[in-house]
Formats: C-alpha cells, structure tokens, sequence
C-alpha cells in the first residue's frame, strides 16, 4: 500500500488527485480521512505524479 498524507486540499481536490495518481500506476485505491491509499508499492511514480502537479513530494517510512 501506498500512502499520501499531508496534502492541504479539500476533499474534492483530493478525490480528484487520488485518481489521477490511480490511474497513473495502474491500480486501485481510496481516499480516506484525508490519505490517499494506492494499492502496491508505487512510491516512485507517485511522488514523480505529485511532483509533476506542483505538490513536494518525499519518501518515509519503509
């Protein structure tokens, strides 16, 4: 799983966001209490899909 947080954006921004990073890594996923979860281990191209949209992006965790 792969998880977004801390992104300042309103609910609807956020659903809309969460599609696109989806549909740029082929998968599934949600938005739920203001994390965006994509199904797999996507982290590169989701940080490179959230750089490329203007938001700072980096890895935590493992």
């Amino acid at each position: 799983m792969t998880l977004v947080k801390g992104l300042a954006l309103d609910p609807l921004a956020l659903a809309l966001l969460g599609k696109q990073l989806r549909t740029a890594c082929g998968s599934g996923g949600t938005v739920k209490e203001g994390v965006i979860e994509v199904q797999g281990d996507h982290c590169e191209r989701v940080i490179e899909t959230l750089k490329k949209v203007g938001h700072n992006a980096k890895r935590a965790g493992g």
